[in-house]
């Protein structure tokens, strides 16, 4: 049984020490550098691996995503029998947490207005409030939206979160489904997306979202760029239904060059840097979910592909 590695070339060489060392009965080798006998591949580890590419391997078992996010893979492609795998580990979880924190002061003390008027040559002012006045919801209570949570709590902020299904968190309320959308959006001053992306949520950031949140509110979108109807946005924006957005992910990325994101003054954009897969944390996660895999336990970040999450 082989696991195969393809991807970033740094990446790949730190994590094929670590589970070479950790697991050294398990072959790891590199698309593209080492020999590759097809059929000896039950496990690849990609980011992104196209549907030809999958199609070589007829006996693989199992698709370990290198990132958070599985909508990057060819799902449709695959067989049923094949299991996918996401990346949870402590990097990514930290770094969108801290990113959300960010965010969120930055839209709170409305970072976009005074940068505009900075670069318009005024001295503008504009009342300011506390952390404890602006209500902060978080779309997908997940490991990334709990540590979103979390590291708003000392802030002040009025905390609510949706999901699907029904969660309990301490310190915050929450809806869950179809039922609780609405009256969970009425109460969204900053609105935070960390969603996956399926076919229930794609375009849930839209014209009908965006009028059911407060007047003057605020959009954060570090889910997946296909969450966002961008046209809705900038709707929004001009009405003053939103004030600000602070966007790290986009449809298409990299946007085309003149794409009215880049020079919208309430837009904030960041190129997919919101939360980075750490080489060594994350090999250490994969290392450890071959050894649950060999052991026949339950792995790490196990998909249901049914469910797309």
């Amino acid at each position: 049984m082989t696991l195969l590695y393809h991807g970033l070339e740094q990446r790949g060489l730190v994590w094929r020490d670590i589970v070479a060392s950790r697991v050294p009965e398990m072959p790891f080798l590199r698309w593209g550098h080492d020999e590759v006998d097809p059929e000896a591949v039950r496990y690849i580890a990609a980011w992104n691996a196209p549907g030809e590419f999958i199609a070589q391997f007829p006996n693989l078992e199992i698709l370990f995503s290198v990132g958070a996010g599985i909508d990057q893979l060819p799902l449709a492609d695959l067989p049923p029998q094949v299991r996918v795998v996401r990346m949870v580990e402590q990097g990514i979880i930290t770094g969108m947490a801290e990113y959300v924190a960010m965010a969120c002061l930055a839209l709170h003390r409305d970072l976009p207005f005074f940068i505009s008027e900075q670069r318009a040559g005024r001295w503008s002012y504009r009342h300011t409030r506390l952390a404890s006045e602006s209500r902060v919801g978080i779309m997908g209570l997940g490991e990334l939206g709990r540590a979103a949570l979390e590291i708003l709590k000392p802030l002040g902020f009025p905390l609510s979160g949706w999901s699907r299904s029904p969660r309990e968190i301490a310190g915050v309320t929450c809806f869950a489904g179809e039922a609780g959308f609405d009256a969970f959006l009425a109460q969204a001053d900053i609105l935070v997306c960390l969603l996956p992306l399926t076919d229930e949520t794609r375009g849930i950031l839209c014209r009908e979202t965006f009028a059911r949140m407060p007047a003057g509110s605020a959009v954060v979108n570090a889910g997946r760029g296909g969450h966002l109807v961008a046209e809705d946005l900038v709707e929004a924006l001009a009405s003053g239904q939103l004030r600000a957005a602070m966007l790290d992910v986009t449809a298409p990325e990299p946007l085309p060059e003149g794409h009215v994101f880049y020079s919208h003054p309430a837009i904030f954009l960041t190129p997919h840097v919101a939360a980075e897969t750490r080489h060594e944390t994350a090999g250490n996660v994969l290392a450890d979910n071959i050894e649950r895999l060999l052991a026949g336990e339950p792995l790490l970040g196990e998909v249901d592909r049914s469910r797309g999450y």
